[in-house]
């Protein structure tokens, strides 16, 4: 097992391979393919989905005991799951995503408070912006359901990104221009990243599947008095 929290720190990600078994990746693909969720979809075929957690086979996959040794090293503390996500890149859905940020969180209902902004409702939920101080304790966790060697739209990162807290956009264009890092994996590895890490991907070269599950972890208590996780 590969030294997560030293990773993340260092680079802003860590790629841990096989941390899912065969029956489990089966299992969320069953499970997403068929479940009553929020989709995104073009020409009959899923390429996204919000508001995850009320799948037990996401519950499942996110209690899976090598997941939650990687977070307890992680957190060092308890912890929640506290937002899913779903991705995929299909024949009708197949663009490139440019580099960016995670910065929004999900959050039950709306309070003014200082550095919190950019509130939005995105499916029913309310989302905003926390400070970069709250991103940066969190992790995400995203999930490989296929193979995604390079050519078929893999993540691309930019190490150490996630030093420079939150990036204009300007400052993000300037920053592309560096060298980046492809995360090729296999069905069942996971890729722990800083949310605030500079990532983008590629359109698949023959898109089939590129199915990823995307899991948002926080530390309990992170959240400021007035403000509770949507639970999405």
């Amino acid at each position: 097992m590969p030294d997560i929290a030293a990773k993340l720190e260092q680079r802003g990600f860590c790629l841990v391979p096989k941390i899912a078994s065969d029956s489990e990746i089966s299992l969320l693909k069953a499970a997403l393919a068929h479940s009553d969720i929020a989709r995104a979809e073009r020409g009959g075929q899923t390429y996204g989905a919000r508001n995850l957690l009320h799948l037990a086979e996401v519950h499942t996959v996110a209690t899976n005991p090598k997941i939650n040794a990687c977070l307890e090293g992680l957190f060092g503390s308890p912890f929640r799951i506290v937002r899913g996500l779903f991705f995929d890149k299909t024949e009708g859905a197949n663009w490139p995503v440019p580099w960016h940020q995670d910065l929004s969180l999900a959050i039950q209902e709306r309070r003014e408070l200082p550095g919190w902004s950019k509130w939005t409702v995105k499916r029913g939920v309310t989302h905003v912006q926390p400070p970069p101080g709250i991103l940066s304790r969190m992790v995400t966790m995203r999930l490989h359901l296929d193979d995604c060697p390079s050519e078929n739209g893999a993540l691309r990162v930019i190490p150490e990104s996630h030093r420079g807290g939150v990036w204009r956009r300007d400052q993000i264009v300037a920053e592309a221009q560096k060298q980046s890092e492809v995360i090729a994996a296999s069905a069942g590895d996971a890729l722990f990243m800083c949310p605030l890490i500079l990532h983008a991907s590629s359109p698949a070269q023959s898109p089939s599947h590129r199915r990823v599950l995307h899991l948002e972890f926080a530390p309990d208590g992170l959240l400021p008095e007035g403000l509770a996780w949507a639970n999405t």
